[in-house]
């Protein structure tokens, strides 16, 4: 199974990249996985029969007894092949749906299929944790699929609206499984069923584990959001709305069954939910005349109706219900294909538009009719076993309440019985508008469409009414999981039961179904002028407006007085909570050692002057260099105290820092404050220096509060363990790798964020290049940059910047020392900058290399090496401009931060595959010829996962606040002559201390 479930990640990973070379077949390569996972499970069938569930376990959490632990039983066998089989079939049918042109088609395929991997483990999962890990991710995956056209606003709405309800329903479904855990002891999830808890912790952690499962299945009153979902592509609602994701909640149901059927909150959430579910789908499901969004609520009556069945907590109900569960997903997913044919064929889903189409389309109308009919539980139709089962077992339990249920009982067939009339009536409903003749439509021009793309729903249909026939052969694997509940089995499954109960009760709900069919427009005139059963989309809209609002007052209550309030506010509440703690603490340090080197009261004293004249200097740039000093004050007290590691990280880092600095820097006027002089300074003054005494008492009070020994003195002998002599860089890649990958995690993060702002239409692709013409290398032009995000580039040197001919015929006769260096005008030129870049550049990257792979051993490692590979880049742009930051590192500024990202958090997985726990360590050694011995481990991999990362930051942000910025200007330039520059203060001289920095940013951060 965890091979199974590795083949689906990985193939989706790969999946952009053969999309590219195949096009929309490669879906049809896709569907080989699920089709071969399906033979598979069909393998392992009879031990599964046999009362032998295949078993694997893997070792995750030791410490918190949560392993990688998966079961497949009965129902996960049921389950596991619907995803796998229905899957198979729905990727076949994409090939035949989209066109070659379908925007991000390597993307919705990757998704879908993972869809379809994450959805295995989901069924299979037998620990609780490892089930809320699928279950979550069904939620992000769907997000991503629903919102699959992202310039459609519906789409986007319709895909926040469902990973809305359905994370609010996961979190409270952790909290439930927690509970259960705790109180159980185990977090597996069969032992949890076998020995269940029971008592106050059980009532509340089946309850809020119910509130999950109703929200994922969209039950009243989280059903909203299914029919909003109706936006994505069809074959996403054949899959994730009929046949997958919505299931999930109806399997935890069926799941938790067998064990918490008695506890006193379950039949009042499982019956009353699941059968007003049904009532109201159905009910909603008459109104609609889009096919799709009829089926949306209908299945949402049909989901309600799953969950009323196979919780009710009886074994004939069980076996009713597993094979609802089957027919639904047979005659459900063949549906929305059809309507997916019927879309792309005749243009439209409304069928107020349609006519004649069941002449026109007979094969397709014939699909249709065979899955309607079954949804409607018309024989000789899976459906109507199955539902004949359902009428029965609620009968047995109404008349005789062998179980304790009688009472329930009754309440769960009333629904039945009513929701099933509807279920009939919004099936005619449906075959008669898409596929019947009718003289209030004219017939639709039909496009043509592939003969195959009825394949998939045809075979779904056709097993809708081959499984009726077959259901002895059928019912074992049902039958195995209906067994786990108590009472008779003499009931079984049959196409023909004679004249019984149920079959007057079916003959009724037919009758009724055509009565509502026949007045159809009375009905129709009663619902308009009824107001809706339950529309709780109002109440969502209600509550993120609620939630809008108070969160404006409260922002514009906080931040009314603008940063410099906002931050106040924050440094206050600093100071109020840990001032407060600090004064009523006792455990202050026996003794004070004021400093360990005479030099270092010299720094802090230094630090403190920059840092007091950082607050009052009235020159932007003279402020960041003052506030540099601090940092490089840091730098030597870090050298000091005997940390390399740190000093060495810290000036990498405030170097960065300025840089930033001075690009940002180039968009605000010179003077800080130059309109709006700054208010309160006196206030100001006093809780900045407040603040700072709190932070000193802070540190001071934590010098004597340690009780007991540090763990420093185990630090080495871990770090000889972890093949390595740097404590600090073990630590990061090794020790503590996963606080190391949420840190660079949220490294990728800002570069986004920072991208987001100051990119308008998008950063797709790397920094712009130049065109060296052949035969002609002392002439460079820069290619024409992507409209997307880069304006064209202009087409000669003799153009750049507005020089004139002269100007730019000098700059063209001036030695290059940089490939893009004649593309800046010769004012922002510098042929000594030029020089020392060219000469530092290379050796920069060396070094860098040598500090990535030198750090387990070392100071350095992937951050300082990264950190070091970003200055040199920063170096050729400034010197160069942004063409020379292309030459110099023409890649995808995102693709290097999603590989190295993807790199570090592969290590975890390789350890899995090395039979040891996420993140543990493995090395591989081989002997060289004069190298020696060379030593390459899981904690190497991570840190190059890292290099790459900061290096992407690095880029990404040369990118954004450098490139594009400079861009920006340039065509605020030509579209208004004389803006920027001077008048807005970019970059000027603040004194000779600043000169070349200044100097080095006014060529739009690209010269000196």
């Amino acid at each position: 199974m965890i091979f199974s479930l590795a083949a689906f990640g990985a193939l989706a990973l790969l999946t952009p990249l053969l999309t590219r070379f195949m096009g929309r077949r490669v879906f049809l390569v896709l569907a080989l996985l699920p089709a071969a996972v399906f033979v598979v499970l069909l393998t392992w069938l009879p031990g599964v029969l046999a009362g032998t569930p295949v078993t694997e376990t893997v070792e995750w959490i030791p410490a918190l007894d949560i392993a990688l632990s998966f079961r497949l039983d009965a129902l996960a066998m049921l389950l596991a092949l619907i995803v796998t089989g229905i899957g198979a079939l729905v990727l076949a049918y994409c090939t035949w749906y989209f066109d070659d042109d379908e925007p991000a088609l390597g993307r919705f395929a990757a998704l879908l299929l993972a869809f379809a991997g994450v959805m295995l483990g989901l069924v299979t999962a037998d620990d609780v944790f490892v089930l809320f890990t699928f279950w979550e991710a069904t939620s992000v995956l769907s997000y991503l699929l629903i919102g699959h056209y992202t310039g459609r606003k519906e789409s986007r709405g319709a895909a926040l609206q469902a990973l809305t309800v359905t994370t609010f329903g996961g979190l409270a479904m952790l909290v439930g499984l927690v509970l259960l855990s705790v109180e159980g002891g185990t977090t597996s999830l069969s032992a949890l069923i076998a020995e269940p808890v029971t008592g106050v912790a059980g009532e509340w952690g089946i309850a809020l584990v119910l509130v999950g499962a109703i929200s994922k299945s969209a039950l009243v009153p989280f059903h909203f959001w299914l029919p909003a979902a109706m936006a994505a592509p069809t074959p996403v609602s054949a899959y994730l709305h009929a046949a997958a994701m919505v299931k999930a909640g109806v399997y935890l149901v069926a799941r938790l069954a067998p064990g918490y059927a008695d506890l006193a909150v379950w039949h009042p959430i499982i019956v009353l939910l699941g059968g007003l579910t049904m009532l109201v789908g159905g009910w909603r499901a008459l109104r609609q005349y889009d096919l799709k969004l009829m089926l949306a609520y209908g299945t949402v009556s049909q989901l309600g109706f799953l969950v009323l069945v196979t919780g009710f907590g009886t074994r004939d109900a069980a076996l009713a219900g597993v094979a609802l569960l089957l027919a639904h997903a047979l005659f459900k997913a063949a549906l929305f294909l059809v309507v997916g044919i019927v879309d792309h064929t005749a243009g439209t889903r409304d069928w107020r538009k349609l006519s004649g189409l069941g002449r026109r389309m007979p094969v397709v109308a014939t699909i249709a009719f065979l899955a309607a009919a079954s949804m409607a539980g018309v024989p000789p139709l899976l459906g109507f076993v199955a539902k004949e089962g359902v009428f029965t077992a609620f009968l047995e339990e109404a008349a005789h309440g062998a179980s304790g249920f009688a009472a329930w009982g009754w309440l769960a067939l009333a629904a039945a019985f009513l929701g099933s009339v509807l279920t009939v009536a919004y099936s005619v409903r449906f075959v008669w508008g898409a596929f019947f003749t009718r003289a209030d439509a004219a017939p639709a021009t039909l496009h043509r469409m592939s003969p195959w793309s009825g394949l998939a729903p045809g075979l779904l249909a056709v097993a809708g009414l081959v499984g009726a026939f077959a259901i002895a052969g059928i019912e074992p694997l049902l039958a195995a999981y209906a067994d786990e509940f108590p009472g008779s089995h003499d009931y079984h499954l049959a196409l023909w039961h004679g004249f019984e109960p149920a079959l007057w009760l079916s003959l009724a709900v037919f009758a009724l179904g055509a009565l509502l069919v026949w007045g159809r427009a009375r009905v129709a005139r009663m619902q308009a002028s009824l107001p809706p059963l339950v529309d709780s989309s109002r109440g969502y809209l209600g509550i993120v407006s609620v939630v809008d609002r108070f969160a404006a007052a409260v922002t514009t209550a906080i931040q009314q007085r603008g940063l410099p309030g906002y931050v106040a506010l924050i440094v206050l509440v600093f100071i109020g909570g840990l001032g407060i703690a600090g004064v009523a603490n006792t455990a202050w340090p026996g003794t004070v050692r004021l400093w360990d080197y005479p030099s270092q009261p010299f720094l802090a004293f230094v630090m403190a002057v920059a840092a007091i004249a950082a607050a009052v200097v009235r020159q932007r740039m003279t402020a960041v260099l003052l506030v540099s000093v601090t940092g490089y004050g840091l730098v030597l007290l870090f050298g000091m105290s005997g940390a390399p590691d740190l000093a060495l990280t810290q000036a990498l880092v405030e170097t960065i820092v300025i840089v930033v600095f001075v690009l940002v820097l180039r968009r605000l006027p010179k003077q800080i404050a130059q309109r709006h002089p700054p208010v309160h300074k006196l206030a100001r003054g006093i809780i900045g220096g407040v603040a700072g005494a709190v932070m000193g008492l802070v540190g001071f009070i934590a010098l004597g509060a340690r009780i007991e020994p540090t763990i420093a003195e185990g630090l080495p002998a871990l770090a000889i363990e972890a093949h390595g002599k740097n404590i600090v860089n073990v630590m990061l890649v090794d020790l503590r790798a996963w606080d190391t990958l949420g840190e660079i995690s949220v490294l990728v993060a800002v570069a986004t964020g920072v991208a987001s702002l100051i990119f308008v239409s998008g950063r797709t692709g790397g920094a712009p290049r130049l065109d060296v013409q052949p035969n002609r290398r002392d002439r460079l032009r820069p290619v024409p940059e992507k409209a997307s995000s880069i304006r064209a580039a202009r087409p000669s040197l003799a153009e750049v910047d507005g020089e004139t001919d002269a100007a730019a015929e000098a700059a063209e006769t001036r030695q290059t020392w940089l490939l893009a260096g004649r593309t800046l005008s010769p004012r922002r030129r510098s042929i000594l900058i030029e020089v020392l870049v060219r000469l530092l550049f290379h050796p920069a990257i060396v070094v860098s290399v040598y500090l990535l792979f030198v750090g387990h051993n070392a100071p350095g490692g992937g951050f300082a090496g990264g950190l070091l590979a970003g200055l040199a880049l920063v170096a050729r742009y400034l010197a160069g401009g942004r063409y020379e930051l292309g030459e110099a590192a023409p890649v995808d500024a995102g693709h290097l931060l999603g590989a190295g990202l993807l790199l570090a958090a592969g290590t975890a997985a390789s350890s899995l595959f090395l039979g040891l726990t996420v993140f543990e360590s493995s090395w591989f050694e081989l002997d060289v010829p004069v190298l020696g011995t060379l030593s390459i481990g899981t904690s190497t991999l991570f840190d190059i996962g890292v290099y790459m990362v900061v290096i992407g930051l690095v880029l990404d942000i040369l990118r954004a606040l450098g490139a594009e910025i400079d861009r920006q200007e340039e065509e605020a330039e030509d579209e208004h002559p004389g803006f920027g520059g001077v008048e807005h203060g970019e970059g000027q001289a603040e004194g000779a201390a600043t000169g070349e920095v200044a100097a080095a940013t006014q060529g739009g951060g690209s010269g000196a």
